[in-house]
C-alpha cells in the first residue's frame, strides 16, 4: 500500500431528495477539470446519501409513543425525535442527557445515527437504509459511466468510549476490503500477531473527515487517491459479535453478575 496519497474534498452544493449522487459527483469534478480515475476511493457522507435516497423525516408528521414520551422526559429530548430513534434502533441500551445509546445493525451508536445536523429545519435524517448496498450501487454506476474501478465508502462520524470529539467510521463499503488482517505477521521483535486487524475503511473515513467537515462546508464527498488498495467485488463492512467485543462483552458480564 502506497504511503503517499491524497485526500481531496469535493464541494457539491446542497444535496436534495432524489439527487443522483454519481451525477452530482461527476458534475462537481468537471467544474475543476478533474474526473474519477482508476483506483480512486470515493467517500460519501451518510447524511448526504440518506437525503438523496429520500430518507428525510418531517418531525411535524411524527406522533410520539408512550415509550418515546417517557424516554424523552428521562433524557431531556424532543419526544418526536425519540420516537424516530426508537423506530431506527434495534435496541436502546441507555443514554445521557440529550442522547440515547442504541444498537443498530450490530453497531453501538448514539441516537441510532438519527441526526438533525445538515437536515432542513424541522427534519431529521436517519442513516441510509442499507449503506453496503448503496456503496455497491454507486460503485457499479461509476464503472458503467466512467469505466473505472473504484472503492466506495459510506462514512459517518462517531464518538468513541472515553474520548472527546468525533472521528470517521465506515458504515458501508464496496469494491475493497474494510479490514486488513495482520494476524500471523511478526512485530519488531519477531512475535507473531495474534488478534490485530486494521480498520482500513474506518481509517480512510477518518482521513476524509478532515476535508469533508461537520458543519456548513457543503463537502459531502471526498476522494482518496494513490493508496494502491487492491480493488475487488467485495461488499460489506466486517462486523463483530457483541460477545466478542471487549467493551460490550465486559458490560454484559458486569450486568450478568449484578443480576445473579
Amino acid at each position: 500500500m502506497n504511503a503517499e496519497f491524497q485526500v481531496r474534498g469535493i464541494s457539491t452544493g446542497i444535496i436534495r431528495p432524489g439527487d443522483d449522487i454519481v451525477s452530482v459527483l461527476i458534475a462537481a469534478l468537471s467544474r475543476t477539470n478533474d474526473a474519477i480515475i482508476e483506483g480512486d476511493i470515493i467517500i460519501i457522507a451518510e447524511s448526504a446519501l440518506a437525503t438523496a435516497e429520500g430518507r428525510l423525516i418531517n418531525l411535524g408528521e411524527v406522533t410520539p409513543s408512550i415509550k418515546a414520551v417517557a424516554l424523552a422526559d428521562e433524557f431531556g429530548m424532543d419526544p418526536r425525535e425519540v420516537e424516530v430513534v426508537i423506530r431506527e434502533s434495534d435496541t436502546i441500551v441507555g443514554g445521557i442527557s440529550g442522547f440515547l445509546l442504541c444498537m443498530k445493525n450490530g453497531t453501538l451508536l448514539p441516537n441510532a445515527g438519527v441526526d438533525a445536523s445538515n437536515a432542513p429545519p424541522g427534519h431529521l435524517v436517519p442513516l441510509p437504509h442499507d449503506p453496503d448496498a448503496s456503496a455497491d450501487r454507486i460503485r457499479k454506476e461509476i464503472f458503467t459511466r466512467c469505466n473505472v474501478h473504484t472503492g466506495v465508502i459510506v462514512a459517518d462520524s462517531r464518538t468513541h468510549a472515553m474520548r472527546v470529539g468525533c472521528s470517521g467510521v465506515a458504515i458501508g463499503c464496496a469494491g475493497m476490503p474494510s479490514i486488513i488482517d495482520d494476524r500471523g505477521r511478526s512485530d519488531l521483535f519477531g512475535r507473531k500477531l495474534l488478534v490485530t486487524k486494521r480498520a482500513l475503511a474506518d481509517n480512510i473515513a477518518t482521513a476524509a473527515e478532515l476535508v469533508m467537515g461537520e458543519a456548513d462546508e457543503c463537502t459531502p464527498v471526498a476522494i482518496v487517491r494513490g493508496l494502491g488498495i487492491p480493488l475487488s467485488e467485495e461488499v460489506g463492512v466486517e462486523e463483530i459479535a457483541a460477545e466478542e467485543c471487549l467493551f460490550m462483552g465486559t458490560l454484559r458480564n458486569i450486568s450478568k453478575k449484578e443480576n445473579e
